[in-house]
């Protein structure tokens, strides 16, 4: 049986299982152009819009925080800003499907109501039948990022939180479900219960992009991450599958390391070893490509074997 009840595993524990599994390959560095010298990172992975295939990237200069979601079209070997899309002043996009609608989101920050020079975030959501109808609908409570929407086979709606503090520490992975969009409150996201066994105290995860499989399980990809004792930061892309009418859960996984890539720059010198998991595209060979921000300065896909189809064979 692949559900049991989860061990959990450090980030050091998860490298050593997957030095064992079967290796990422072929990384390719995505082109971006159009939006000057400033960087392209934490991208969506590619999905349809209008009949064409669309990016959203986070698009940031490399000494700054101050960020903006570009939505980016492929032309002759890059990608190029789509003409005429809306530009949102949000870091760290998403997408999904649900009940017909494109949902968008990504994070906002703004001033700190109480520490000075400090910025706070909280995550905000969109909605519309296409990118050009988008607006806002919904927003998530402050110093909340990685909060996840999918639609679940009978037709209601997983909402994947990830708070941090008394209740999720550095960050740990609630779920619930609701059954429309209007019901997505904060109320309903600040209670969502948490998953049992997925991190330590000292390190922490977060989803970036929930699937429905064919049996109606949901696979996760995700990012599990640790501070080092030096203070930088190591992101892992991470996957696991969620039982949404039982909350069992799989063990977490590894899918690939900042070694994999290629190499390149880093926004700065504590964010070398980050993978931030953009999305997943599952193919009909038994391969996905993951779409990944690398090192806070650029983005990248990569082939994996498809993590969810064990999980799809259990009926």
């Amino acid at each position: 049986m692949l559900f049991r009840t989860p061990t959990i595993k450090t980030c050091e524990a998860l490298l050593e299982e997957f030095r064992y599994a079967a290796q990422p390959f072929e990384a390719e560095k995505l082109v971006f152009t159009g939006v000057g010298e400033r960087d392209v990172y934490n991208i969506s992975a590619p999905f349809e819009d209008e009949g064409e295939m669309v990016i959203a990237g986070r698009v940031e200069s490399r000494d700054s925080e101050q960020s903006e979601v570009y939505f980016f079209v492929h032309r002759d070997g890059k990608w190029t800003p789509r003409e005429g899309a809306p530009v949102f002043a949000l870091q760290d996009p998403f997408v999904s499907k649900i009940h017909g609608d494109l949902v968008f989101g990504g994070v906002e920050t703004f001033s700190h109501p109480s520490i000075e020079n400090t910025l706070g975030w909280r995550t905000v959501f969109y909605k519309g039948k296409n990118i050009a109808s988008l607006a806002e609908f919904a927003k998530g409570p402050d110093g909340m990022k990685d909060i996840r929407l999918v639609e679940l086979k009978d037709g209601s709606i997983g909402v994947f939180t990830r708070p941090q503090g008394e209740k999720g520490g550095r960050g740990k992975i609630g779920f619930t479900r609701i059954t429309s969009l209007d019901d997505l409150t904060m109320e309903v996201i600040e209670g969502a219960p948490l998953l049992d066994n997925q991190f330590i105290d000292e390190e922490w995860g977060g989803v970036n992009e929930p699937h429905l499989l064919s049996n109606g399980l949901v696979g996760v990809l995700g990012h599990i991450a640790r501070f080092d004792k030096d203070g930088n930061r190591h992101y892992y892309p991470m996957v696991f599958v969620l039982n949404p009418d039982t909350m069992e859960i799989s063990n977490i996984e590894l899918i690939a390391t900042r070694s994999h890539f290629l190499e390149g720059p880093a926004k700065r010198p504590d964010l070398v070893d980050v993978v931030f998991s953009g999305g997943l595209i599952r193919k009909e060979d038994g391969t996905a490509e993951l779409y990944a921000g690398i090192s806070d300065a650029e983005a990248q896909k990569i082939t994996v074997v498809d993590p969810f189809i064990k999980y799809e064979r259990q009926g």
